[in-house]
């Protein structure tokens, strides 16, 4: 039987100047999408893939998450804030989180999600990869989609003869989200960006794997990204609740 994670860590400490206005009073994690906090829909998420308890990492106005998530309840989970003084850096605060963790030795593997994705592939399925592959981190990868149209063209003779807009392209990035075994820890640095240091260092020694997402996955990065998301919400049927919505 797979070990799926029941514990995961939120990295929700980013300022994101490039999301203003959105971020000029409220952490990325708060901007709404169909009137939902991202962090909102991950937590949802997070629930229905089984787990449990989660530590959300918080810095830049971490004071509006707590008022938001609370302690978890509503989302059927167990929600503990872990709150850097200082910026730490995705690497430095997601090892600074470890230590809020429920069962920092457990054997099943942690699920880390960065504070600015939506998705809703399975976690189990990843789980049974990472298990399988005696990973000791596997990162999910979304195929790439361009954001420019892509000019359709006669190779020979140069002809334009239509227009691709945002095809999805050969190539897969890093989606933000991770299954971390618990004795992987320690290899995190204190401070700085675990994908500069850790993340290579895996890779060298062959304990880096990669899951490839099936599904939806869309990174909030941009103003932009949140309109085409709030769309996609509604279209695609994944928008949650009224009871789920920012309150005044």
């Amino acid at each position: 039987m797979t070990n799926s994670p029941t514990q995961a860590i939120i990295l929700a400490g980013g300022q994101a100047t490039r999301m203003r206005p959105y971020t000029d009073d409220a952490p990325k994690a708060m901007v709404p999408v169909a009137d939902v906090p991202i962090i909102g829909y991950q937590l949802a998420w997070l629930s229905r893939q089984g787990v449990t308890d989660v530590v959300v990492s918080g810095g830049y106005k971490h004071e509006m998450i707590r008022a938001y998530a609370g302690d978890g309840a509503r989302f059927g989970l167990n929600l503990t804030y872990a709150i850097e003084g200082e910026p730490l850096g995705r690497g430095g605060a997601l090892k600074f989180a470890t230590a809020f963790l429920r069962d920092p030795a457990d054997w099943a593997p942690v699920a880390v999600l960065n504070g600015d994705v939506l998705t809703g592939f399975s976690l189990v399925e990843m789980a049974e990869q990472h298990e399988h592959r005696q990973a000791a981190v596997t990162i999910a990868l979304s195929q790439y989609r361009s954001n420019w149209g892509v000019a359709d063209l006669d190779e020979k003779t140069g002809r334009v003869f239509g227009f691709t807009q945002s095809p999805v392209l050969p190539y897969w990035i890093n989606a933000g989200i991770y299954l971390l075994d618990t004795h992987t820890f320690a290899l995190f640095p204190d401070k700085g960006d675990h994908e500069d240091t850790t993340f290579p260092d895996l890779a060298k020694d062959g304990r880096l794997f990669a899951y490839r997402i099936d599904g939806y996955w869309r990174g909030i990065d941009t103003v932009k990204d949140v309109l085409v998301a709030t769309g996609e919400a509604d279209r695609l049927g994944f928008a949650l609740g009224e009871e789920f919505r920012i309150t005044s």
